[in-house]
C-alpha cells in the first residue's frame, strides 16, 4: 500500500484552482478553512437562508448560493450529508458545472451505490480524512494533520490523481500520510466500522454495561464512570500504541479480565452478526434502507434519536461533566462555530 506525503504532492495544482465546498458542517468547515489557510481560493456553497452563512462569515470564508458556487469553481467538493447529496447533485451541481470542472467527495457512499452518476467526461475523486471534521480543523491549525484516503472514480482528464493528492495535502493530509484506495473499499469498510465498532458497537456496549450495573442496584454515577467516562482513557492508550500498549498500562487484574471475559461478550454470535451487517452493506441493502428512510420523512430515525437522547446515561453524564470543566474547555465540537 502506497503512502504519500507533502513531498509527493504538487501544491501548485490546487493553488491554481477555485474550490467550491458545498456545505459547512463538520467536514465542510474543516476543508474550507484548511484550504483557505493553504492559500487556495475557496467559496462555500450554501442554500439561501442557511444558518451556516454566519459561521462561514465569522471564519472569513466567502459564501454563495450552491448553484453560483458550483458555476464559479474548478473543483466542487460535496460535503452535505450523504442522504441529501443525490438530489442536490441533480438540481444544483450537474446543471451548473463548468466545462473541465471536477467533482469530489469525502465519502464514497453516493458514487459507490450509484445514487450519483457523474457524466463520463467529469473527473471524479475522493479525499476522505480519517477523522471527524472538528479534528481535521484543530489538528491542522496546530501544525499537524489527519491521515487521508484518496480514490479516483473517473479520470477523464488524465490528471485526477495528482489533483486529489494536491487537495489532500492542502487540507493537512500530507503531513500525516495519504493512502490511495477505491470508492468501494472506503465506503464498505467505513460503514462497517461505524455500525459494528466505532458508533453502533461502542454505544450499545456502553449503554448495556451502564444498564446492567444500574439494574443491579449500583449508583448511576458509578456506572457512568466505569462504563463511559473511563472509556476515553482506554481508547487513548490503544490510539497511542495499539491494544498491547493498553494492556501494558492497565493492571494485571484488568488485563486478565480483558483476556478471559472479553471473548464472552464478543462471541461467535457477535461475529456472525457482524458478517450479516457486512453483507447488508456490500449488497447495498443498508444504503437503500437509509435513503428510503430519508425519503419517507425519517420517522424511524427521529424516533430512535429521541429515545436514545432520553436514556438515563445521558442525564447522569450531563450532571457529572458539569463537575469537570476541563472537558468543555478543550472540546472539539462547538455548535455555534462548527
Amino acid at each position: 500500500m502506497k503512502v504519500y506525503y507533502d513531498s509527493d504532492a504538487d501544491p501548485s495544482i490546487i493553488a491554481s484552482k477555485r474550490v467550491a465546498v458545498i456545505g459547512f458542517g463538520s467536514q465542510g468547515h474543516a476543508h474550507a478553512g484548511n484550504l483557505q489557510d493553504s492559500g487556495v481560493d475557496v467559496v462555500v456553497g450554501l442554500r439561501p437562508g442557511s444558518s451556516s452563512r454566519a459561521k462561514a462569515d465569522r471564519a472569513g470564508i466567502a459564501t454563495a448560493d450552491v448553484g453560483d458556487a458550483v458555476a464559479s469553481a474548478d473543483i466542487v467538493m460535496i460535503l452535505v450529508p450523504d442522504e441529501l447529496q443525490a438530489k442536490l447533485y441533480q438540481s444544483e451541481v450537474a446543471p451548473n458545472l463548468k466545462s473541465g470542472a471536477a467533482v469530489a467527495f469525502a465519502h464514497g457512499f453516493n458514487i459507490h451505490f450509484e445514487f450519483i452518476q457523474p457524466a463520463d467526461d467529469i473527473d471524479t475523486f475522493m479525499v476522505a480524512p480519517k477523522g471527524p471534521g472538528h479534528l481535521v480543523r484543530s489538528t491542522y491549525v496546530n501544525g499537524g494533520g489527519v491521515p487521508c484516503l484518496i480514490a479516483i472514480h473517473q479520470d477523464a482528464s488524465g490528471g485526477t490523481q495528482p489533483l486529489a493528492l494536491s487537495y489532500a495535502s492542502a487540507i493537512g493530509g500530507g503531513r500525516a500520510g495519504v493512502i490511495e484506495t477505491t470508492f468501494r473499499e472506503e465506503t464498505e469498510t467505513d460503514l462497517f466500522g461505524e455500525q459494528t465498532v466505532l458508533c453502533g458497537g461502542v454505544t450499545a456496549l456502553v449503554e448495556a454495561g451502564f444498564d446492567t450495573l444500574v439494574d443491579a442496584g449500583y449508583a448511576p454515577e458509578m456506572a457512568y464512570f466505569e462504563c463511559l467516562h473511563e472509556l476515553k482513557l482506554i481508547v487513548d492508550l490503544i490510539y497511542e500504541g495499539g491494544i498491547q500498549n493498553m494492556r501494558y498500562s492497565v493492571s494485571n487484574t484488568a488485563e486478565f479480565g480483558d483476556l478471559t471475559r472479553g471473548p464472552r461478550i464478543v462471541d461467535d454470535g457477535t461475529r456472525a452478526e457482524m458478517r450479516k451487517i457486512l453483507a447488508e452493506i456490500q449488497s447495498g441493502d443498508f444504503a437503500r434502507e437509509w435513503m428510503n428512510e430519508n425519503a419517507s420523512g425519517n420517522s424511524k430515525f427521529n424516533s430512535l434519536r429521541k429515545a436514545s437522547a432520553g436514556r438515563g446515561i445521558e442525564e447522569v453524564g450531563s450532571s457529572l461533566r458539569a463537575m469537570m470543566p476541563w472537558i468543555s474547555a478543550g472540546r472539539l465540537v462547538d455548535r455555534d462555530v462548527n
